[in-house]
């Protein structure tokens, strides 16, 4: 009666010590001639047509609890391998019997400690089975595989042998295959101390940045084993422990560790590698065991996320303007396991408290399809081209712009995009620069009560950006900063305030209160948003400073100012509301001018004459403003009407009782406003601008 198994790794057979089956499939006992094979019944059809094995007869069903603890004879020599139960064996493929060497695979090596056998891993550093391995020792793992095959066939104990392709460990950098085997090494364990216990607690004293960065690392450290800190390199930072010639005894002290950590200091780390144990001991060193004077150094080295785990000390506690904990640790998703980890873990093993306050996680770049980036497949995005091609500022835009909490998409289209973004930011600067040419804000300032209406709710505006600003910065939220700088940029300067404003600048008297009213609210936006922006656009905001630090003996520098704060004055609910309302109807209005432009009615919006007919209460609302509507809505004329019989040629869907009318505006084109006036031709001395262009003209004002 035999157990079959199969295997893709035949020079594993010499170190096997167990057959692994599964605690629930069902399993059959089959005889085929003169023989009984034992397999999972779910794969007896699979297993003997791949086997050439067509006759046969199922002698029993059973579970596979009766066979544990039971023996099997090795197929090659003359020792037994024991029958296990373990759940990771599956019905994929093979006959649900899976070959265990607990020195040659974790699974093996978990079950090997579960039924107490022996980690047996007969294959040395070079890859070489050792002297105590009958048939094979001295050859190379790899080369025994078609040995150890004939020898199963020489013994009667192969039924088949076929090449299939499937995957394999191997090196990420060179793509060889690896061999896997069980090695002493340096372990620090999570329970001995209650480390994991500590580290559990430490993790809800950290703020998460996204928020399930909290659970991934704590199911980590919840579930991880205990830490294997030694590898097998000829280079990095050595494990200071040595061993008796004599006796074999470990020679491991604190002392001996500060000793040699002077050695360090005074000859430099490569002092471990050039001088032998006796020069890096202490004199008169003696074996705690048999009192030898004879060592050899430990030749593993630690493992290198020890060494970033704990580069806090260095970094935090050596450097008397920097705090520990840090303020922030900032690295990709995949250091949960890593970085993140290693800090908490020698942190709390050796502080009793987290290395960090905060700890932020980022996804990777990867293409315009998701796809990661990497030079076989031709799609990399170099830094250095983008900052060629379209500059430092896109790049740094773009790094803000994105989510980082995810996967970051980079291509040429999304920069294009970026750079138009970057464009209307910077020319919304270059027009505030512009227009206060003339003004100086220590003498030209208007104080907020003589502002007139627009302009205050311009300020209180530019308060809840503030406030948007800060909290994104605050919460590292980098890509709200962006989108909240271009939405202000964009759509309430640009698409409304800065066109409005475009009639009161150019035309209106240089020093007049209207003009200075603008020109001080313009001032105080670009002051605020320099400063804003100045984080991520950095050399522009230094470029626009230039411009600004002439006055009221500012720094030389942006980054040497104070960042902006809300200033609750400026703020005002009430007006808000009320401007919340005209811009609704302004858009309707809009829509109507758009409608009467495809039909030919009008060209530009200063061609145009609007009536608008509302409901009282928009009546009452909009009868203040009347003066400034044209201006608002950008036409040269506006009639604000209570009327509901007449028929209109646009009716408003969003804003319930509201009707506009687009006509023509009567008059002639001033040539100074473009706006069209009656008043055009009743001055004889300028027969071709309105009355209110003569009367600017005329102004004496300072």
């Amino acid at each position: 009666m035999s157990i079959i198994i199969w295997t893709t790794t035949p020079w594993t057979i010499p170190a096997n010590l167990a057959l692994a089956l599964h605690p629930e499939f069902p399993y059959v006992a089959v005889v085929v001639d003169n023989e009984v094979f034992i397999l999972a019944k779910g794969l007896l059809e699979e297993s003997f047509k791949a086997m050439g094995i067509s006759h046969y007869k199922i002698l029993e069903e059973f579970q596979a609890k009766i066979l544990e603890g039971r023996r099997c004879l090795h197929p090659l020599y003359d020792r037994e391998s024991k029958l296990i139960l373990a759940s990771y064996v599956t019905l994929d493929a093979g006959t649900g019997c899976v070959h265990t060497a607990p020195g040659h695979g974790r699974e093996d090596y978990e079950s090997g400690l579960k039924y107490n056998l022996e980690i047996y891993s007969p294959v040395d550093d070079n890859g070489k089975f050792t002297d105590d391995v009958p048939l094979f020792s001295g050859q190379y793992v790899f080369d025994a595989n078609s040995q150890v095959i004939e020898k199963l066939r020489e013994a009667g104990a192969l039924i088949k042998e076929d090449t299939i392709e499937h995957t394999y460990p191997h090196c990420w950098r060179c793509k060889n295959p690896l061999i896997l085997r069980a090695t002493e090494q340096w372990f620090i364990s999570m329970e001995k101390n209650g480390l994991r216990s500590k580290a559990l607690s430490c993790i809800d004293q950290v703020t998460w940045l996204p928020s399930w960065g909290r659970d991934r690392i704590y199911g980590m450290v919840e579930n991880r084993p205990d830490w294997c800190i030694s590898r097998q390199r000829s280079w990095g930072v050595p494990i200071v422990a040595f061993y008796c010639k004599d006796c074999g005894g470990l020679l491991l002290s604190k002392e001996v560790i500060e000793h040699v950590a002077q050695m360090f200091e005074t000859h430099g780390a490569d002092c471990w590698f050039s001088m032998d144990a006796q020069e890096l001991l202490p004199q008169d060193t003696k074996c705690s065991n048999c009192g030898g004077v004879h060592f050899k150094k430990e030749k593993d080295i630690l493992d290198v996320w020890f060494d970033s785990g704990v580069s806090f000390a260095p970094v935090l506690e050596k450097r008397d303007y920097l705090a520990y904990p840090a303020q922030l640790y900032v690295e990709g998703s995949d250091q949960h396991r890593g970085w993140f980890q290693s800090a908490l873990l020698t942190s709390v093993g050796t502080r009793q408290k987290v290395p960090y306050q905060t700890v932020l996680t980022h996804g990777f770049v990867v293409d315009a399809e998701g796809k990661k980036m990497s030079k076989s497949l031709g799609n990399v995005i170099a830094p250095h081209e983008v900052i060629k091609k379209y500059g430092a500022e896109i790049l740094r835009l773009w790094v803000a712009a994105e989510d980082y909490r995810d996967d970051i998409k980079l291509s040429p289209e999304i920069l294009e995009r970026l750079s138009e973004a970057y464009r209307k930011i910077r020319n919304t600067c270059r027009y505030l620069i512009g227009n206060l040419y003339d003004f100086n804000p220590m003498k030209d300032s208007i104080s907020y009560q003589d502002q007139l209406e627009i302009d205050r709710w311009a300020l209180h505006r530019l308060q809840g950006l503030i406030e948007r600003v800060r909290k994104a910065y605050e919460k590292l939220e980098f890509h709200i900063v962006y989108h909240a700088l271009y939405n202000f940029c964009t759509v309430d300067m640009s698409a409304f305030y800065l066109d409005v404003l475009k009639d009161r600048l150019y035309v209106m008297p240089k020093t007049s209160l209207e003009r200075r009213s603008a020109q001080t609210t313009l001032f105080q936006i670009l002051s605020t948003l320099v400063k804003l922006m100045a984080p991520v656009l950095s050399f522009t905001a230094e470029e626009i400073w230039t411009h600004l630090r002439k006055y009221n003996n500012q720094e030389q520098s942006v980054h040497l100012t104070q960042f902006p704060a809300i200033n609750h004055t400026l703020l005002d609910e009430g007006l808000e509301k009320r401007w919340d309302t005209i811009l609704t109807i302004r858009g309707e209005v809009t829509k109507a001018l758009e409608l009467a432009r495809k039909q030919k009615l009008i060209g530009h919006s200063l061609d145009a004459q609007i009536t608008l007919s509302v409901p009282k209460d928009l009546y009452l609302l909009l009868s203040p403003y009347l003066s400034q509507l044209n201006a608002i809505f950008i036409v040269s004329r506006v009639e604000l009407v209570q009327e509901k019989a007449r028929t209109y040629a646009y009716e408003s869907k969003v804003v319930k009782g509201v009707r506009i009318d687009v006509t023509p505006a009567p008059g002639k084109k001033c040539e100074r406003c473009w706006i069209y006036d009656v008043s055009v031709g009743e001055d004889k001395d300028h027969p071709t601008i309105c009355k209110r262009c003569v009367e600017v003209m005329s102004w004496r004002g300072n």
